[in-house]
């Protein structure tokens, strides 16, 4: 295991960056103030080599079709299990 850039263990295997840090400022009309609201989103693994083998997998990210189909819908932890789970096991195995 290794540290990301904000201090989070991930897998040695993994190179893919998680979180996508961004900050929004929100000035809501009846407030003369201005109000910093941070989250984090949770990346796609896509590093833009998009070819599935006899697998059906992903050679770029290592995804499934399906998965791919429904990344947009997923949740941050499901999306987070894939990007620390099974995503570098899969890796691993394929190596």
């Amino acid at each position: 295991m290794r540290n990301d850039a904000r201090g989070n263990a991930r897998p040695a295997t993994c190179t893919h960056q998680l979180y996508a840090p961004v900050e929004t400022e929100a000035r809501p009309p009846y407030v003369g103030r201005s109000m910093n609201t941070f989250f984090r989103a949770v990346l796609s693994p896509c590093i833009g080599i998009c070819s599935l083998d006899d697998d059906g997998l992903c050679s770029g990210c290592h995804r499934t079709t399906a998965e791919i189909a429904r990344w947009s819908q997923m949740n941050d932890d499901e999306r987070l299990r894939l990007m620390e789970t099974v995503l570098p096991e899969r890796e691993s195995r394929r190596r």
